[in-house]
């Protein structure tokens, strides 16, 4: 996901003393708020590899004239702006065709001393459950359910901040309000709030707390980093290697070679103290390029692979103007793109890749880990691997889904700078199936991600002994 560079910036301004960023956001006029709309209709149009995939052409045009109808007044800030064309751009339930979060109209308002909803929420089994309290209030505790805010329902709130998020089903939409993290789409949708009446359950016991807010400074200082981890590392857990493989590339400027270099070393002293069994963890994964992912796979893959059945494209005169902008139009993929026709549809296929030698080859039990969070190429390659039979699959449904529209790229809007995200892709899974589902694990454990206790990795080393 290329919105993990997004959190690189919050930390940087957060952690900081000396940050700046400027105070005043722009102001729109409604005309030209009103072209941006016409043209975030019809590049989609263009763009988009199959837009209406999901959601019928007319239903998705009344969506975009019923937010047309919300633009009033003579000027709009950014933060307004980038949350009306979120709920157009969302219609189309893709998860890779997308508007971020407002980063700009975030950082200005924390600059002024704005507040938040002071609790994180997880949802599990359409509920919603404390995962984290900042409140100060220690009567609210970790694992409560949350019934209701100010009087209002919990799912009657969900339903309001759905429209910002990009995703093909309610699973995934769950998946990446935990991912943004609700108090800072809570203030997105429903604006200042200094305190809260929150009401929730603990077994069958309901009980109603006031809460004050907190200071987006206080909460992004406190909350110790987000849900996605972009970094690698390697251990051993007694005599199971764990190797947790980081970013595929999603960092922009990410160092291929450093990564290849890492991957190496971690399978020379797989070889060297000659173990049977490694752990591949791919939760809370942003996804990335496929050059790292099958860099990975060939060290443990018994025979050539690709992590497609089929993989189609379609030009488009915004993506031709992007690759020669930003891309190597030498590469034999991006010449590809550039001799089509402008809304040529074709299949691009990959050459399979070839495993590594065989003394180099770990011939061991590998086994990957999953969780809602495992997102775009991870969630692609832990289908590959559980359809080639290469691994053995743990944890819990994906939040992405693994036959999906995706090799996303991006665009920005003419007058208010907004960037867009499309793809311009469809990828369907090595075995076929194009059904609408994340990737369901071998054997399931759920990731509760409401305490510090790791389910999945912890569950999955008890039954070892059996697998």
């Amino acid at each position: 996901m290329n919105t993990l560079k997004i959190f690189f910036w919050l930390a940087i301004f957060f952690c900081c003393t000396q940050a700046s960023y400027p105070q005043e956001q722009p102001q729109f006029s409604k005309q030209e708020v009103l072209e941006d709309l016409t043209f975030l209709k019809s590049s989609l149009e263009q763009a988009h590899y199959n837009l209406y995939a999901y959601t019928p052409k007319k239903a998705f045009l009344k969506n975009t004239e019923q937010v047309k109808n919300e633009i009033a007044g003579d000027s709009l800030s950014l933060l307004q702006i980038q949350s009306l064309f979120q709920k157009i751009i969302s219609k189309a339930n893709t998860g890779h065709a997308e508007i971020d979060f407002p980063i700009q109209p975030y950082i200005g308002y924390a600059q002024k001393g704005g507040t938040l909803f002071p609790i994180e929420i997880a949802i599990e089994d359409e509920k919603a459950f404390v995962r984290k309290n900042f409140s100060g209030n220690e009567n609210v505790k970790k694992g409560m359910q949350l019934l209701r805010i100010n009087g209002q329902d919990i799912n009657s709130i969900l339903q309001k901040i759905y429209p910002q998020l990009s995703a093909e089903r309610t699973y995934f939409k769950n998946a990446k309000l935990e991912f943004w993290s609700f108090p800072r789409l809570f203030w997105q949708v429903f604006g200042e709030k200094q305190t809260f009446m929150i009401e929730v359950k603990n077994s069958s016991k309901t009980s109603s707390f006031k809460v004050g807010s907190i200071t987006v400074g206080q909460y992004e200082n406190s909350r110790k980093g987000e849900i996605i981890d972009p970094n690698r590392y390697f251990k051993y857990i007694n005599d199971v290697a764990y190797l947790h493989p980081g970013s595929f590339g999603a960092i922009e400027n990410s160092d291929e070679k450093a990564y290849q270099t890492f991957i190496d070393s971690v399978f020379t002293d797989l070889k060297a103290k000659k173990t049977q069994t490694l752990i591949i963890d791919l939760r809370n994964h942003p996804g990335g390029d496929n050059s790292f992912s099958d860099y990975l796979i060939a060290y443990f893959a018994p025979k050539p692979f690709k992590w497609h059945s089929k993989f189609l494209l379609k030009s488009s005169t915004i993506l031709k103007e992007q690759i020669k902008k930003y891309n190597d139009t030498t590469d034999t993929y991006f010449r590809t793109i550039l001799s089509k026709k402008d809304g040529e549809v074709f299949e691009y296929s990959y050459e399979p890749v070839s495993p590594v030698k065989k003394e180099k080859r770990f011939t061991g039990k590998v086994a990957v880990l999953v969780n809602r969070q495992t997102y775009s190429m991870a969630a692609v390659i832990a289908a590959q691997l559980q359809d080639d039979g290469f691994a053995t699959i743990v944890g819990e449904e994906t939040g992405d889904v693994s036959t999906l529209y995706a090799s996303q790229f991006s665009y920005v809007l003419p007058n208010t700078a907004i960037t867009v995200k499309v793809p311009k892709g469809y990828m369907i899974r090595p075995n076929g199936n194009e059904e609408v589902q994340g990737v369901v694990p071998n054997i399931i454990i759920k990731d509760h991600l409401l305490d510090e206790q790791d389910e999945i990795l912890d569950g999955f080393l008890k039954m070892l002994k059996t697998y």
